[in-house]
């Protein structure tokens, strides 16, 4: 009884565990949600939910126009930073600044994703100078960025994926030695066990012989 109830359990592990990473699993071309977080001086803004059309999209790359709201307080004498939360396992990108930034180009988040098969595995972030052509292209951010008066602000963000192999060399290998051990602990117990019941086995045949020899002498 015991048993069919731990059969029972692992069954239901086992398929909880399947619908969770079904969940999680991402498809090409599908959404992958985004919140954004803005500090200035010492207060924060919470989380906020970003729309679809400024999201990435999984396995595409792609670049969005993405607005930043007037933080509370704002003199424009110190930098302002903002931080993403991505994907549904929440990669938490560090603090980018993006105004005040000592920099007379106008900023753009250029953000790395690396994934395989369905799976987002990490991203990385960083702030550099939008390129001379992205400007020529889009003539009215520069103006708007850069007039104290305008806002939000609106800054490009480049989504760039990167697929890596689903074939882990150094997990694979791991994976070979530690299967290579427990197969031989395996062994070693099985030869082990083998081994004493051959010696009980010995023990009680050369017992068994004392004793009959024994009861012959007697008999003589």
């Amino acid at each position: 009884m015991a048993a069919d109830g731990a059969a029972t359990f692992a069954a239901i592990s086992f398929l909880l565990l399947s619908l969770a990473s079904i969940c999680i699993a991402y498809r090409p071309g599908d959404i992958v949600p985004m919140s954004r977080m803005g500090q200035y001086h010492s207060s924060r803004t919470v989380w906020h939910d970003m729309v679809g059309r400024h999201c990435p999209i999984f396995a595409v790359n792609r670049e969005a126009l993405i607005p930043i709201p007037k933080p509370t307080g704002y003199t424009g004498a110190d930098p302002y930073k903002i931080t993403f939360q991505v994907g549904r396992e929440k990669f938490q990108i560090p603090w980018l600044y993006i105004i005040n930034r000592k920099s007379t180009e106008v900023p753009m988040i250029d953000m790395h994703l690396r994934y395989s098969g369905n799976d987002l595995l990490g991203v990385t972030a960083k702030v550099v100078d939008m390129p001379h052509h992205y400007v020529e292209m889009h003539p009215d951010i520069r103006k708007q960025f850069w007039d104290p008066q305008h806002w939000p602000k609106h800054v490009l963000i480049r989504y760039t994926w990167e697929e890596q192999s689903e074939i882990d060399v150094t997990s694979g290998f791991y994976v070979l030695f530690g299967s290579g051990l427990l197969l031989s602990f395996i062994l070693a117990i099985y030869v082990l066990q083998s081994s004493k019941e051959k010696l009980a086995r010995f023990v009680r045949e050369t017992v068994a012989e004392s004793s009959m020899t024994g009861g012959v002498e007697k008999v003589e």
